[in-house]
C-alpha cells in the first residue's frame, strides 16, 4: 500500500500529526527537510514541513513523489480571504489552483505556465470531495461538540459559524496584506476565494507527475491588513486544531476504503 504525502507550510500544523504517528516513525533528512514515514491512524503516510513559498513547496512535492513514491498528496495550511463571503475561521478546499504572480506576456497569456498551456490546475475530484466532506463533518460535529474550543475561537477571533467553501485558490511568492492588493486580485481573478504562497506550485508538480492531490486552507485573515489577530495564537487555537481534526477523519475514511 503506497503512502499518502501530507504536507504543511507551517510547523505548528504538523506537530500534532507527528504526535499521532505510531512508534515505527522514521525521519529522513533530504534537501534540508525532514520527511517522517510511518503509520498514521492505520494509514502509511509521509509527513513533511514544506516551508514557505512556491519553490519550497515544489521541491518538497517532487521529493515526495520521486523519493517516497506517494500515491497522493494532501496539502494543508492557512490563507488570506479574497472573496467577501469567506471569513476568518472558514475552510477552503481547492477545486482549482492558479499562480497569480505568473506573467510571461507577451510570450504566453497572463497566468499560463509556459510550455504546459495551463493556468488553472484542477485538484483531484475524489480526494477533494472526501476532504471537503471531512472538513464539513469536523466543523459540524467535532468542533461543535467542543465547548471550550468554540468559546476560545469566538472570544479570540470572532469565529462563530465556520463554513467550508470549494473553489479556486491562488498562490504567489508575496504575502498579501493590504486592501489595494486584495482589490486588484478580486478584479483580475473574481473567482478566487483565498490567497496563499504554495498550493499552485504543489498542483503544478502533481499535474506533471500525474499524482492526485488535494489542497485545504484555513482562513486566518482577510489578506488586507484588517484582521488584527495574533497569528501564532490563531495557528495554535484554530489552524492546527482544524488540520488535525479534519485529517484524522480523512485518514480514517482512507483506511476504511483501503480495507474494503
Amino acid at each position: 500500500m503506497r503512502a499518502i504525502g501530507i504536507v504543511a507550510a507551517l510547523e505548528m500544523e504538523i506537530a500534532e500529526l507527528l504526535g499521532l504517528m505510531q512508534a515505527d516513525v522514521v525521519r529522513h533528512r533530504i534537501g534540508r527537510r525532514d520527511y517522517y514515514t510511518g503509520s498514521l491512524l492505520g494509514c502509511p503516510c509521509v509527513i513533511v514541513l514544506a516551508r514557505v513559498g512556491k519553490v519550497a513547496a515544489a521541491a518538497t512535492t517532487v521529493t515526495l513523489i520521486r523519493e517516497f513514491g506517494v500515491a497522493s498528496v494532501v496539502f494543508t495550511g492557512v490563507a488570506g480571504a479574497i472573496s467577501r463571503h469567506v471569513n476568518v475561521g472558514d475552510v477552503v478546499v481547492a477545486q482549482s489552483l492558479l499562480q497569480h504572480d505568473l506573467d510571461a506576456r507577451p510570450l504566453f497569456p497572463r497566468y499560463e505556465v509556459p510550455l504546459l498551456g495551463l493556468s488553472h490546475f484542477d485538484a483531484d475530484p475524489d480526494l477533494t470531495r472526501r476532504l471537503s466532506s471531512c472538513a464539513t463533518e469536523y466543523l459540524r460535529q467535532d468542533l461543535a461538540a467542543d465547548g471550550p474550543a468554540r468559546a476560545q475561537l469566538s472570544a479570540q477571533f470572532g469565529i462563530t459559524r465556520p463554513a467550508v467553501h470549494g473553489g479556486m485558490i491562488i498562490s504567489g511568492d508575496s504575502f498579501i496584506n493590504d486592501a489595494q492588493h486584495v482589490e486588484a486580485l478580486r478584479t483580475s481573478l473574481p473567482d478566487a476565494l483565498c490567497v496563499e504562497m504554495e498550493g499552485a506550485a504543489v498542483a503544478q508538480v502533481c499535474h506533471e507527475y500525474d499524482v492526485p492531490y488535494a489542497v485545504m486552507r484555513t482562513i486566518s485573515d482577510r489578506a488586507d491588513g484588517s484582521a488584527g489577530i495574533d497569528f501564532n495564537a490563531f495557528l495554535q487555537a484554530a489552524a492546527s486544531r482544524y488540520a488535525t481534526g479534519i485529517l484524522r477523519r480523512f485518514l480514517v475514511l482512507q483506511r476504511e476504503r483501503d480495507a474494503a
